[in-house]
């Protein structure tokens, strides 16, 4: 009797999701996922200005290069980073820069899923699965812009999803790339508006430092509070878009029903 064939690629599929591991391990174990945060930011706010004033193109390729890894590696930190943006940069230019980031970082995220996992995972897990990725991709677009658009879904999942569900490279880019420009827009416009706040906080930290006595044990608490920022109603708006970009499925839906009637 003839041997089955190995399957498609072998264990060499598994090598770009084996690389993305050990890459994400070693920032968690080495800790440097804890400085994506406002606080790193805030504390060394003058410095990155005056950098980004003096080599504008050099900080804003390396901000996106950033964003890409950030997301590449699925770290928590994607609003601060977002926020950050703003920021630095002003909502008109970190905007499009984040969106250009986030979408590259979830583009090799989605290829490294669908190479590594994709077409084995699916053929493994049952025909529920088959059933549910063929009514997925009938409607790839529209699914995926609403996940996008409606930020219940957490980025990370929905950046793999679609890889394991058969949804096209090109689909894929548009939609995240459309889907995520209104919260990122939002949040960067939120960002540029907390410059007033972070040189109020380090004006105050910097007194609270310089009246601390030596060797009493008090410290001087550094904050940005962002909590205000992500409100009811911000969510409720995303949630109406992501409505609005169902239309479409529910129109297609509606025809095929009625034309067989």
């Amino acid at each position: 009797m003839e041997s089955p064939a190995p399957p498609s690629g072998g264990l060499k599929r598994f090598v770009p999701l084996l690389i993305l591991g050990a890459i994400m391990a070693l920032v968690f174990a080495m800790g440097w996922h804890k400085y994506l945060s406002l606080k790193t930011i805030g504390e060394n706010y003058e410095v990155l200005k005056s950098y980004i004033a003096s080599n504008l193109a050099l900080s804003l390729g390396l901000y996106i290069l950033a964003y890409i890894v950030v997301v590449a590696l699925s770290l928590p930190g994607g609003l601060a980073m977002t926020l950050t943006g703003g920021l630095l940069f002003g909502w008109q230019i970190g905007a499009p820069a984040t969106v250009i980031g986030a979408t590259i970082g979830a583009t090799i995220v989605f290829l490294v899923a669908k190479s590594s996992l994709g077409e084995g995972l699916v053929a493994r897990a049952g025909p529920w699965v088959a059933k549910l990725r063929e009514g997925f991709q009938e409607n790839a677009f529209s699914y995926l812009l609403f996940l996008r658009l409606v930020p219940a879904f957490p980025f990370v999942i929905v950046n793999l999803a679609p890889a394991l569900l058969g949804v096209r490279l090109g689909t894929y880019f548009t939609a995240t790339f459309l889907g995520i420009m209104p919260g990122t827009t939002a949040y960067s416009i939120a960002g540029s508006g907390l410059a007033s706040v972070v040189e109020a906080q380090n004006k105050s930290h910097k007194e609270c430092l310089a009246k601390l006595v030596p060797g009493s044990g008090q410290v001087c608490p550094y904050e940005i509070d962002t909590s205000q920022l992500v409100t009811k109603e911000l969510i409720l708006a995303f949630a109406a878009l992501g409505v609005v970009s169902l239309i479409p499925v529910v129109i297609k839906k509606w025809s095929k029903r009625h034309a067989t009637v």
